[in-house]
């Protein structure tokens, strides 16, 4: 039987005066790759930074694994097994790749060892020395899952993972996500890059104007191209 572990329901979201979110709903069960579509400003960072309790006034409700967040401050959000990669990466320029590594708490039991993570993404072990500026952008983008991989989170919210990044580095971003996913990991995915979201994804949100618009499953793929045609441009 499959387990909810991420349900939104009538979430709206602020920055300021700026009403962002318009009743958003959607639900994640555990073990799945979930891909949220849109065209920029559609409003799906900010459900991303939402779930986290990263934007300003919310109401609704975000339930994380049956638990009530959406009055949570982030750091409680995280203790619920939430680990959170925003587009900017957050890596420090003046601390080594593997101080980057070790910075984040362990928020739950079975995080990731060092050595597990090194084998995941053998670019980190010979750049464990190298300081944060040295890192090429996939380097950093590596590092910056492989942080949250060590906290023990198990929801991963990853944001514009693939962006501006050589081919041959998304090629092993999702590589890393179909090996996350068969080790249990439950993935939100925001990407503006179809061609890497398509095959990775178990189901589909499109958002628009805050809201979502449509949703459907990896195997109602190809009937819906036409339509993302005319939402995304893809």
């Amino acid at each position: 039987m499959t387990k909810e572990l991420l349900r939104i329901e009538e979430l709206h979201a602020w920055y300021g005066e700026s009403h962002i979110l318009h009743g958003v709903n959607l639900t994640v069960n555990e073990g799945e790759v979930v891909t949220l579509l849109g065209r920029n400003g559609a409003g799906r960072t900010t459900t991303m930074r939402a779930i986290v309790g990263m934007t300003g006034a919310r109401k609704g409700s975000i339930r994380i694994n049956g638990e009530e967040a959406l009055k949570l401050a982030p750091h409680k959000v995280a203790r619920l097994g939430v680990g959170y990669c925003p587009e900017e990466r957050g890596i420090f320029a003046s601390l080594s790749a593997e101080e980057n590594l070790m910075l984040p708490p362990t928020i739950a039991p079975g995080g990731m060892s060092i050595d597990e993570i090194y084998a995941m993404f053998p670019n980190l072990k010979e750049r464990a020395n190298s300081p944060g500026t040295r890192l090429s952008g996939g380097e950093q983008q590596m590092l910056a899952v492989a942080r949250i991989l060590r906290t023990g989170a198990r929801l991963l919210l990853l944001d514009e993972i693939s962006e501006g990044l050589a081919p041959v580095i998304v090629q092993k971003l999702a590589e890393m996500i179909l090996t996350l996913k068969a080790k249990g990991y439950t993935i939100l995915l925001v990407e503006q890059n179809f061609r890497f979201a398509a095959p990775l994804a178990d189901r589909f949100y499109v958002m628009e104007h805050g809201k979502i618009v449509k949703q459907f499953a990896q195997a109602e793929l190809s009937q819906n191209m036409a339509m993302l045609q005319e939402f995304l441009g893809v």
